[in-house]
């Protein structure tokens, strides 16, 4: 990650972290403690700077570094100061307000999407053409009984509203059917968000700036330990 971007965020300090920081300004040359020092004060701060950990993570690795370290009492081990122990157990950027991320619909999806709708608009334009064609055909047939029109009007609305809530039955029927088709197309879109999420989350977390030491059950125990 370029130091342009590394400026840009934060790091939560977690009680470990702050242990484990807290030791240190006596130990750090002035310009490191003086950017190390605000965020050792009480109350505790939420944040601190990735950029105050990584030149720590750097300083504790030169000779002068690895020297104090050791002078201190009781003495400190310069692994628990790489980025990858700094880091362990602590959240990126947790005052920003990340967007909710939508994944792209695949275009089978797309299409069953489309074909649905307009399944929906044909049931709803038969519904509305048997309402109509019924009422009109009652209005028609009464005219045979020899009925008034007050009574012939009365009798098509009577048959054009029963043949409405039929067809308000048969879409609903509809409607529920489709329902666990759609949960099931919503949960499939859900694990692929959170799947991306996690995704985002690794490849947001600035890699740690170390080089090898040869001292990998030293470290592997101190992470044990910050875990």
């Amino acid at each position: 990650m370029s130091n342009s971007n590394a400026s840009e965020l934060n790091i939560s300090l977690e009680p470990h972290l702050w242990d484990a920081l807290a030791p240190l300004p006596s130990l750090l040359p002035p310009a490191l403690k003086s950017g190390l020092t605000p965020y050792l004060s009480n109350p505790k701060p939420a944040t601190i700077p990735y950029n105050v950990l990584q030149e720590i993570s750097q300083w504790s690795r030169t000779t002068a570094g690895s020297a104090s370290l050791q002078s201190h009492r009781p003495p400190l081990q310069p692994q628990s100061y790489t980025m990858i122990a700094l880091l362990a157990g602590t959240t990126t950027s947790p005052e920003r307000k990340f967007g909710k991320y939508v994944p792209k619909k695949e275009p089978d999806e797309v299409e069953a999407r489309n074909a649905s709708e307009r399944k929906t608009v044909t049931a709803l334009v038969n519904a509305l053409l048997s309402i109509v064609g019924a009422g009109v055909a009652t209005w028609w047939a009464a005219d045979k009984t020899g009925w008034r029109n007050e009574w012939r009007v009365l009798f098509a609305l009577f048959v054009a509203i029963v043949v409405a809530i039929a067809e308000a039955g048969l879409y609903l029927i509809w409607q529920s059917r489709r329902s666990p088709m759609k949960s099931a197309s919503q949960t499939r879109r859900s694990i692929a968000a959170a799947r991306h999420k996690k995704e985002d989350d690794i490849s947001t977390l600035p890699g740690p700036d170390i080089k090898p030491t040869g001292k990998k059950t030293n470290e592997t125990a101190n992470l044990r330990q910050r875990r």
